[in-house]
């Protein structure tokens, strides 16, 4: 994919990036508030949960195995060998051969110390090295290993370590440049070269903005490695030409404010996908190798009214876009570089929410290969050739892709302002026949990444129990394009709770569900609009599932000794320097808003050592969010439903939760058995006939 793909992806892992540098009085804060959850406490408020959990480990033990062998994008074509990823090292079989003459080529077991997964992986131009990086399963430090492929028998001996490396890319066989992360950033390139005498490593380039993330990517046809460098409004990309790898990097378009820009090459051609379209939109433009300043470019395509470019691929004769439609749907469409008014479209199933690369280091390739899936339907192999009369086939279907009665309805929801709002929803039942099923609403809208919308085991089995799933692509996402983003960033973050809100309300409107079945989850960011909405509208829901999640705005944004805090202004604001957004921020922040009122019940993941969101603002939240319920339901007295507030604090510093399968799966069944509990259900998704009490009348 684009070098676009990978920056915004990163984006994410980076939403509200945190340090653990906390001031002094955030020091006493957390150290106050942690004796209130120490371990005693955290297990006693999950005690009642514990019967039902172990139940739902066995129903999730079950249906991750049914579908354990869906096709995934862990294995990847190299010249000579086919290469599978797993968890703890990287195995590769020549071409043709079954899985009986697998081979080791990296394991995990050779980082050192380090207790780690494998992320990012890479070969050189022929195929003689390979590099990874390693992710420690507690917290953000990553280590990259360099290993010869020259024999089957791979020594790890052979093996050189890199330590604090994010990206990294072979420009030649001899030849590795990457980029290194001090904390949560990444500013300094290295050029590594490996010589009969050694390897020699040297800074080719700094970035001095704080605002300004770096990273390194290789075109497709591995014959430019760029310098890409990325803030919330605008890029800088530096080129180093393949055959010349020693040479200093090249800079291509100087940064200017709202200049967004990514680059790929063919055949002595830039190929730019930038937002210089309509409403500042992404389109592509070509401009000659040797004259590669943005007055050269020349706009070659654009995508139709109210589609927008989502990812680009580039091949040797042709590029192929990833669209969103007016409606949020998913398509294709592929561009002849030589015949640029042949554009064709390729409309994908009405089911398919995520497009997934199946990657290959081959140069010649033109087919692309990729994986379709969506929350409940596990991916599936397709493949596109332009050539091909049939262009658009698939290249077999899982046995467990479909479900017997499984709907797909696209709803779109009429936000406060009149603005239409996707909303994507999976059921079993007709929608004439939903007004009594359990509802799980997701939403994030943040930074302009799309919803996540790849298949989770989790979610297909509370289909499968009758429950109906609702995606919510609001404003401050990335759904709708550039402008979706900029709606709900910034001084318009209330768009992104309006949006939500709209979109239960339709829900029910159109006889899905009612708010005591109904449970809203979040994680990270996406944090910010389900508090503001709680404080808000706290009667349209009756569960809450956050995880790790960001819910004090205000106080985070006001401290810049925080090592991110100046390149997350362009999202949130800076209420230091403008009192505009000081008072922008105070009316959304979830920690700033919370009343005596009766709240949702919440189940709270967070993670004590999570470098990205300081754990001090999310127990604030608990202990304010606690005293408030109990103001309220002392004053009236109430008997009945008393919402529970559980902070499940674990140990680890993974903003993403474990990388363990066994710890893994026991987060998710307390989730579950949180939401069966709390919505009184039981494991067959119907509500108990019999008036049940809930979980924690205590607060």
């Amino acid at each position: 994919m684009i070098s676009f793909t990978i920056r915004v992806g990163y984006l994410f892992l980076r939403s509200v990036s945190q340090s653990l540098n906390l001031s002094c009085c955030k020091r006493q804060c957390l150290g106050k508030t942690a004796r209130l959850y120490s371990v005693e406490a955290v297990q006693a408020d999950l005690r009642k949960l514990k019967s039902l959990e172990k139940r739902f480990e066995r129903k999730l033990g079950s249906v991750y195995e049914q579908f354990a062998d869906v096709p995934d994008s862990t294995v990847f074509q190299g010249l000579h060998h086919v290469y599978t990823v797993e968890q703890h090292g990287v195995y590769r079989t020549a071409r043709g051969e079954d899985e009986q003459h697998i081979v080791p080529v990296l394991s995990a077991d050779w980082a050192g110390d380090m207790d780690g997964t494998v992320q990012r992986v890479r070969l050189s131009p022929s195929e003689s090295m390979l590099a990874a990086t390693l992710k420690s399963n507690h917290s953000e430090v990553a280590r990259c290993l360099l290993v010869r492929l020259e024999t089957d028998a791979i020594p790890q001996e052979s093996t050189l370590i890199l330590d604090n490396v994010f990206s990294f890319e072979w420009v030649t066989d001899d030849v590795l440049y990457y980029t290194t992360r001090e904390g949560l950033r990444c500013r300094h390139v290295y050029r590594l070269h490996l010589t009969n005498t050694g390897a020699h490593s040297i800074l080719v380039y700094e970035e001095k903005d704080p605002e300004f993330f770096v990273e390194v990517i290789r075109s497709r046809d591995q014959k430019l490695l760029t310098i890409n460098c990325s803030s919330k409004s605008s890029s800088e990309v530096w080129m180093i030409d393949s055959r010349s790898p020693f040479s200093p990097p090249k800079l291509i378009q100087p940064r200017q404010p709202g200049l967004l820009y990514h680059v790929e090459h063919s055949d002595n051609q830039l190929y730019v996908l930038a937002n210089t379209g309509p409403g500042h939109e992404y389109e592509l433009l070509r401009t000659p190798l040797s004259s590669p300043a943005m007055c050269y470019w020349e706009p070659m395509f654009r995508p139709g009214p109210g589609a927008v470019i989502k990812d680009m691929e580039m091949f040797p004769d042709h590029c192929l876009f990833t669209l969103r439609g007016p409606q949020g749907r998913l398509q294709l469409q592929t561009f002849p570089l030589k015949t640029p008014n042949h554009v064709a479209i390729h409309y994908l199933p009405s089911w398919a929410c995520a497009v997934e690369t199946e990657r290959s280091d081959t140069l010649k390739r033109k087919v692309f290969h990729f994986l379709l899936s969506s929350p409940v339907h596990p991916p599936v192999r397709y493949r596109l050739s332009p050539t091909d009369e049939r262009p658009l086939s698939c290249e077999g279907v899982f046995q467990h892709t479909t479900l017997s009665e499984c709907h797909t309805t696209h709803l779109q929801a009429i936000s406060q302002d009149g603005t239409a709002v996707p909303l994507t929803l999976f059921h079993t039942k007709s929608l004439a026949d939903l007004r009594d099923v359990p509802l799980l609403l997701h939403v994030y809208g943040a930074y302009g990444l799309d919803l996540n919308m790849t298949f989770s085991p989790e979610k297909r089995l509370l289909l499968e129990d009758n429950w109906a799933l609702a995606y919510c692509h609001v404003r401050g996402g990335g759904e709708c394009g550039l402008a979706w983003h900029r709606a709900g960033c910034l001084q318009h973050k209330q768009n992104g709770v309006e949006d939500l809100t709209a979109c239960i309300q339709t829900l029910f409107q159109s006889g899905v569900s009612q708010p005591a079945l109904t449970a809203l989850t979040a994680r990270s960011a996406g944090a910010v609009l389900v508090g503001a909405l709680c404080n808000q509208h706290p009667h349209l829901l009756r569960a809450v599932l956050l995880q790790a999640p960001f819910l004090d705005v205000l106080s985070t944004m006001q401290d810049s000794s925080l090592p991110l805090t100046v390149e997350e202004r362009g999202e949130w604001g800076d209420p230091l320097a403008y009192t505009q957004d000081w008072n922008n921020i105070a009316s959304y922040c979830p920690c700033h808003n919370i009343t005596p009122q009766l709240y949702p019940s919440m189940l709270i993941t967070a993670y004590s050592e999570d470098s990205r969101v300081p754990l001090a603002g999310v127990l604030k939240y608990v202990e304010k969010l606690k005293a408030a319920i109990q103001t309220h339901t002392s004053n009236l007295n109430m008997k009945g439903h008393v919402p529970a507030v559980i902070l499940d604090l674990q140990p680890g510093g993974d903003h993403f939760g474990p990388e363990d399968y066994d710890q893994s799966i026991c987060e998710i069944a307390r989730q579950l058995a949180f939401l069966y509990t709390t919505l009184g259900l039981d494991l067959h998704g119907s509500r108990h006939k019999k008036k049940r009490k809930l979980i924690m009348r205590k607060i």
